[in-house]
């Protein structure tokens, strides 16, 4: 609750936008720092410095800043359909003085067209966090808020995409989405088999998107702190899935 009013706080004061941004760089200068994030780090070691990466879900920029500044000759294409989130994710790159993020103002699924999404506005507070398509139907607050329509459009479809050499790796954090944006990008798996980092929401469709992965070949498994382990139910809902 403390927090929340520290956040309502903030937004009021600096305004939505620049709260973001504030946010933003905040949060990446302290990334090393923080406890949660090892796995997101152990997953930058397994990936190559080259090729392009993708950052799906990419939210205010600051896995994407982390991507691009740890991965200076790649280039990331950062995806993030929320119109305040990506203007943040540009002014972040202009602060870190970062020339390898393409960032695409869309969302991703398993066809082409648009899109109804939420900004959660819980106890006054705005959570850019929480942004995700809308669950019919659903009366939570979680699924209240501040709505947007946004384009989508299938990874396979991305033009800038489709002569790439090597896409090494993907970053996805889409809020129970995941399987159908690996729909709508099966040519692309099928063609590079990145490293995939997931986060997974624990109900039935971790397991239909662990599946569907599991048919292009990739073995999926979690980090134990130290080291990967093979995926056997274990209550994680990161994933990192190797082909």
């Amino acid at each position: 609750m403390f927090k929340s009013k520290i956040k309502l706080l903030l937004q009021k004061i600096l305004g939505y936008e620049n709260y973001l941004y504030a946010f933003a760089i905040f949060t990446v200068k302290r990334l090393k720092s923080n406890q949660h994030e090892k796995e997101f780090f152990y997953f930058l070691n397994l990936v190559p410095n080259n090729g392009v990466i993708l950052d799906i879900g990419a939210n205010i920029g600051v896995m994407t800043t982390a991507l691009a500044m740890k991965m200076d000759k790649a280039v990331i294409y950062a995806f993030e359909p929320m119109p305040n989130n990506f203007k943040v994710i540009n002014r972040v790159q202009k602060h870190f003085k970062l020339s390898n993020i393409k960032a695409f103002n869309i969302g991703l699924g398993e066809e082409n067209g648009e899109l109804k999404m939420v900004l959660p506005i819980i106890n006054n507070v705005k959570m850019q966090g929480l942004s995700h398509v809308v669950k019919e139907n659903d009366n939570s607050d979680w699924n209240k808020g501040e709505y947007f329509t946004v384009p989508i459009k299938k990874l396979d479809d991305i033009d800038e995409l489709k002569n790439i050499e090597k896409i090494v790796a993907i970053k996805i954090d889409v809020e129970n989405f995941e399987y159908y944006v690996f729909r709508g990008g099966s040519e692309l798996l099928k063609k590079h088999k990145p490293i995939i980092y997931v986060e997974l929401w624990t109900n039935e469709m971790r397991d239909v998107c662990l599946n569907y992965l599991r048919g292009f070949g990739y073995i999926i498994k979690v980090f134990n702190g130290t080291e990967l382990e093979l995926f056997t139910n274990q209550a994680d809902t990161n994933f990192f899935c190797i082909a």
